[in-house]
This record gives structure tokens, sequence and C-alpha cells, in this order.
């Protein structure tokens, strides 16, 4: 007998998006070696005290090191692409159902920092 599958959304679900990346993916693996907390104490003096919260610095240069891994040159691009694969949103913190940054907020941080917070991250990521 032939089957047919109907999709029917669920309302409520019970998922965990730890437990749908398979333990030998890079991207899970990449999450539980590199530390990027030293970035808080070095991009603060680019923050007002006022205002509405920005996005986290390290979701900014986790996004970017998806940019140069995935080799996507577009803050769109690498918006959509990230939004659809599950390992990455699970390497950014992110849940299935938060959304990612806007596009153009990734520009406008780049825009934000001067070359030496890259430097200085790239060096870090570098000895890991």
């Amino acid at each position: 007998m032939q089957g047919k599958k109907d999709y029917q959304e669920k309302l409520f679900s019970q998922f965990q998006l730890s437990e749908r990346i398979p333990k030998n993916n890079f991207y899970r693996g990449l999450k539980e070696v590199l530390d990027l907390d030293f970035l808080y104490p070095l991009t603060k003096c680019y923050y007002g005290e006022s205002g509405q919260k920005s996005i986290d610095p390290v979701v900014f240069f986790k996004l970017c090191l998806v940019g140069y891994l995935e080799n996507i040159i577009s803050d769109g691009q690498l918006i959509q692409h990230s939004s659809m694969r599950l390992d990455i949103l699970y390497f950014l913190g992110y849940d299935i159902d938060e959304e990612l940054p806007w596009h153009s907020t990734i520009n406008r941080m780049r825009q934000l920092y001067p070359e030496t917070v890259f430097e200085e991250s790239k060096q870090c990521i570098i000895l890991y």
C-alpha cells in the first residue's frame, strides 16, 4: 500500500536542538572548544550605557567565522544560510524559534569595531 505523508504543524512540540546535532559535527566540536568570552571586555568601550541592547559580540564574531568557513561574503546570505542550518544555530547559541540578527545590523557592527579588535580576536582564535 502506498503511503502519503501529510504535514501538520504541531502547536507544541518537544525539541532539543542539542539532541539533533551529531556528536562528530564540526560546529558542535567548535562550540565545545572555542571560548570567545575575552570579547566582552575587549568590545565594552564601543557601547553606550543606555538604549537597546546590541547583538552579543560573541555571536557577531561567530557569525563572521561562519561566513569565512562557509565562504559567504554577503551578510544577507549569511543570515539566511545560518537560519536554515541547525548545527550553525547551535554553534551561535540560538534556538530554532529565535530570530537571528538582521543582516544590516551585522554590517553596522562590522563598522563599529576598529581593525585592532578584529586582529586581536583573530590572534586568540588562532591560538585555539
